[in-house]
């Protein structure tokens, strides 16, 4: 799930990440900002959901995937929209 917060005195939107995934121990947000090489680290909850709060700049764009475990890449069912990146496979996007 993709929570958006907006702030009429700000120029950037707080974006709540929450995912659940099946025998996860990790899980990462990679492509934020076009940033693929550093991660943002989802914190697990006791009921198993991973979460993580991004302040991302209004009016913009973003593709994303989770990598869980540190080896499977997954993309988020409730994104805004999917696109296919430059390895043929699929992204998942925001749009702010």
């Amino acid at each position: 799930m993709v929570q958006k917060t907006y702030y009429k005195t700000k120029d950037y939107c707080k974006v709540k990440f929450s995912f659940k995934v099946e025998n996860a121990e990790t899980v990462e947000i990679l492509g934020l900002n076009s940033d693929w090489k550093n991660s943002i680290i989802m914190s697990k909850k006791k009921d198993g959901t991973f979460s993580a709060d991004v302040n991302l700049p209004k009016e913009s764009k973003h593709e994303f995937k989770y990598l869980v475990n540190e080896k499977e890449w997954i993309n988020d069912p409730e994104a805004d929209d999917q696109e296919t990146n430059a390895f043929g496979s699929i992204n998942s996007v925001i749009k702010l």
